[in-house]
């Protein structure tokens, strides 16, 4: 049994989307984070770093979303959400997915918190930032003009989902994700599953459905 702590549309979107796709039991349990839900006491002692999500696994607490997306697949083999391990595929799998929590949503926090950086032009920042994002985006843009439907395999993995949560965190940016032909057909093509449908439902989502 899993607890997952969210905010709509947050970083908790992955472990969410992935809870569902694998059809595992769960329970959410909203974090307010416009209200400073994330720095209470109590949630502090579950996620020191004040941040969701926060997915409860068997009472115990674990964070980062991309650590949460790959425990989801490990504890589900069924669901496929990660390529077999030993192959060529588990390790662009796991290239990938760690390019997207090191470099990509680093980024996003820089343009959308640009204080974080300190005492420096925030302008300049957010421009950084954008530059990063936008050369990370036309990378995989490119690697999808192969005509692949999804990063690794004939199905998609726990990397598909994170790349559709940042893509759609670009959806204000002045150059969406979207923007490049290829992701704006793998957007469309990972929207379409149910637990995009469903995720949206439960969450409350209605932008950029």
């Amino acid at each position: 049994m899993y607890t997952l702590y969210y905010s709509p549309g947050a970083a908790s979107m992955l472990p969410h989307l992935l809870l569902i796709e694998a059809q595992a039991p769960y329970e959410l349990r909203p974090v307010d984070l416009a209200a400073g839900g994330q720095r209470d006491p109590e949630y502090l002692k579950l996620n020191p770093n004040g941040v969701v999500p926060t997915l409860l696994v068997n009472e115990a607490p674990y964070y980062e979303a991309a650590a949460l997306a790959q425990l989801i697949a490990e504890n589900h083999p069924e669901a496929a959400l990660a390529p077999p391990l030993g192959t060529a595929r588990r390790a662009t799998y796991l290239q990938w997915m760690t390019h997207l929590a090191n470099t990509l949503q680093p980024a996003y926090r820089l343009w959308f918190y640009p204080g974080d950086a300190g005492a420096v032009d925030p302008d300049a920042v957010k421009a950084a930032a954008r530059q990063k994002i936008e050369t990370i985006w036309e990378r995989i843009d490119a690697l999808l003009s192969d005509g692949r439907a999804y990063f690794v395999g004939d199905g998609p993995t726990a990397l598909d989902f994170y790349a559709l949560m940042l893509m759609r965190w670009s959806r204000n940016m002045p150059r969406p994700a979207t923007e490049w032909p290829h992701l704006k057909a793998f957007a469309e093509r990972m929207k379409a599953r149910p637990s995009w449908k469903t995720l949206y439902e439960r969450e409350g989502l209605t932008e950029w459905a």
